[in-house]
């Protein structure tokens, strides 16, 4: 008999139903996709870990520019080199990811000039991947807190990229597992109403 899985484009997780609702109705793909820090010890299979990749490589870009670029640690010896990277509060759960993905982007246009929209460019790229790996039931979350000139030198990054992101990859855990600092926030976070981010026409006075 083969093993059921979710489906999140058809409906909420459990978890996701009890902390999250969406305002206007959207597909569940959006909503289900979270950040946990937990991660099982299970092996993610190259096929898939491509799989990821190749839709963040489908992300849109200016120019068709495609600035991203991936530096992946899979092996212990690529993993430690990630995990001494990142700051100590995050490593309190990053070093049980199976995958670390570190997103870099290349800073110029092909004639040399600077591309102002590398890192936007880049972001779109990243929610790519996050929402193809939870279409695969993989969790994913972005790690800002690390050095980033240490990563510099310790990934061998040019002067002409920049690093923006660690990324761990890996099946969500046991939400126990995780360190006590960050049980109780081990679950699906809210947003704010869509009333709040919306403006129209221009910036009132009294939203500056």
């Amino acid at each position: 008999m083969s093993q059921q899985t979710f489906d999140p484009t058809q409906e909420l997780s459990e978890e996701v139903e009890a902390n999250r609702q969406a305002d206007h109705p959207i597909n569940p793909l959006f909503v289900n996709r979270w950040s946990p820090r937990s991660y099982s010890d299970r092996v993610v299979r190259e096929e898939d870990l491509l799989t990821v990749l190749e839709a963040a490589r489908w992300a849109p870009s200016a120019r068709n520019g495609q600035p991203w670029r991936f530096v992946l640690a899979k092996t212990e010896e690529q993993l430690q080199t990630f995990r001494e990277l990142i700051f100590p509060n995050n490593r309190l759960w990053a070093d049980q990811a199976p995958v670390i993905i570190a997103l870099a982007s290349y800073k110029l246009w092909d004639d040399g000039q600077p591309n102002r929209f590398h890192a936007f460019d880049s972001a779109a790229a990243w929610q790519a991947l996050a929402l193809q790996a939870s279409l695969l039931g993989l969790s994913t979350r972005a790690i800002a807190s690390f050095d980033q000139e240490k990563a510099r030198t310790a990934l061998n990054v040019p002067d002409d990229y920049d690093v923006h992101l660690l990324i761990t990859l890996g099946y969500k855990g046991d939400p126990d597992s995780v360190h006590e600092n960050y049980r109780e926030v081990e679950k699906p976070n809210g947003r704010r109403s869509l009333s709040e981010s919306i403006i129209e026409g221009k910036w009132a006075d009294s939203q500056a």
